[in-house]
């Protein structure tokens, strides 16, 4: 049992917990599969790969391929993604209230994303998160990605809070073992991407919800989450 701790700052991952970007990422996986030739899959297939990027969308919805092919499609995918990473994203319902009710508290929060830089910030100053988050840490910002510690004890120390006073908020595995890895408390959203097989891993030490809004219930109490 961690020790009790008022919760001071919160963290979160971006794609499967802040915005819904699976139609514009499976979009861009049905422009590759177009110029193969290939019918379009549905959103539904693919939303479950989101979280893991470009190369696991290619590796789901593309068909088998080496190395070298694998390198070509990821670097037509980024470019199409770049172009059109705002066309129908948006914020998931609720995450927007839960936002600004932060602000309100004022609880800082922090986005640490495996999305590299040149991807993200145009698509937060899309969302006005740029200038509403305390700090955003991409996937190159650190030397290391989630799972590993760094890109959440870069964002603790940025924003000048204990891990141990902070949440990490994410909706993949990687999430979790990157919040733990760092000494957070850690949250699993089921309402994003979720990969349903990894949720007996997370349970440990691991709080789940169902909505944003559950976020804040979880805020500024002595028991540990």
């Amino acid at each position: 049992m961690r020790p009790k701790r008022v919760i001071k700052a919160v963290l979160f991952d971006l794609d499967g917990t802040l915005l819904d970007s699976a139609p514009d990422l499976v979009a861009t996986l049905n422009h590759l599969r177009a110029g193969l030739g290939l019918d379009a899959m549905p959103l539904d297939d693919l939303r479950h790969f989101v979280s893991r990027g470009a190369p696991g969308l290619i590796k789901a919805g593309m068909p088998p391929c080496d190395d070298e092919t694998l390198a070509i499609w990821r670097a037509s995918f980024i470019e199409h993604y770049q172009e059109n990473s705002y066309i129908h994203s948006r914020p998931f319902d609720g995450v927007e209230s839960m936002l600004s009710e932060l602000a309100g508290r004022k609880i800082p929060w922090g986005i640490v994303t495996s999305k590299v830089e040149f991807l993200t910030l145009p698509i937060l100053e899309k969302t006005g998160w740029l200038s509403s988050a305390t700090t955003v840490i991409c996937g190159d910002t650190a030397s290391k990605r989630k799972p590993h510690a760094e890109p959440v004890l870069e964002a603790c120390n940025r924003i000048g809070i204990d891990p141990a006073e902070t949440l990490m908020v994410g909706d993949d595995l990687r999430d979790v073992e990157a919040g733990r890895a760092a000494g957070t408390h850690t949250v699993f959203v089921l309402y994003g991407y979720t990969d349903q097989e990894s949720l007996p891993e997370t349970a440990r030490d691991t709080v789940f919800i169902n909505t944003p809004g559950e976020v804040l219930s979880l805020l500024n109490t002595t028991g540990s989450v």
